[in-house]
């Protein structure tokens, strides 16, 4: 999957878990899902998700007959692995090459695969402000060429994007950068 991360853990499964959980804490998923969704055995995703709340990395939580994961924020080294996780998945390149480089930008969000933690090696980025596109681009075609993923933007203004709010709620979204506060 990726350099850092699998020169420190030998398990693909366990480094798969890890980057769910940890890039979106709120992210919380039941077994089969899991499994589904890595296309594993739940035997295999069961042993890593075991391990992972043995050490306390992740918390459980029964529902019914069913058990729900997500990662333990109270953990402490649940900072240091969100921040390796983003640096992974070459988020804070993105904040990094193009976020911070783009002028009048209000906020940045990661939404779909990434906001939910999968590294699909395509970012989709929601970008709310007013932006040159020229200058998006070449950052864009930069940082990708860094980063080895695709990265597609969508760039709306204030009123554009709280239209689309409601459409928005369905999907995951992840606030990256904010004005002021980046």
């Amino acid at each position: 999957m990726n350099d850092l991360l699998s020169g420190l853990i030998a398990s693909k499964t366990r480094i798969k878990l890890l980057t769910k959980f940890f890039f979106n804490p709120e992210t919380r998923s039941y077994l089969r899902e899991l499994a589904k969704e890595f296309n594993l055995s739940t035997n295999a995703v069961r042993e890593e998700l075991n391990q992972l709340t043995k050490t306390q990395l992740l918390k459980s939580e029964r529902n019914g007959r069913q058990v729900l994961y997500q990662a333990n924020k109270q953990h402490p080294l649940f900072p240091e692995l969100k921040s390796m996780v983003g640096k992974v998945m070459g988020i804070d390149r993105v904040i990094d090459g193009i976020v911070n480089r783009l002028g009048d930008l209000e906020r940045a969000y990661l939404i779909d695969d990434y906001a939910q933690g999968k590294d699909s090696g395509i970012i989709d980025l929601l970008l709310v402000g007013n932006i040159d596109h020229y200058h998006l681009n070449d950052l864009t075609r930069k940082t990708e060429r860094y980063i080895h993923r695709k990265i597609r933007s969508l760039v709306v203004s204030r009123a554009e994007y709280d239209a689309l709010l409601p459409q928005l709620r369905n999907r995951p979204r992840v606030l990256i950068w904010e004005a002021g506060k980046g």
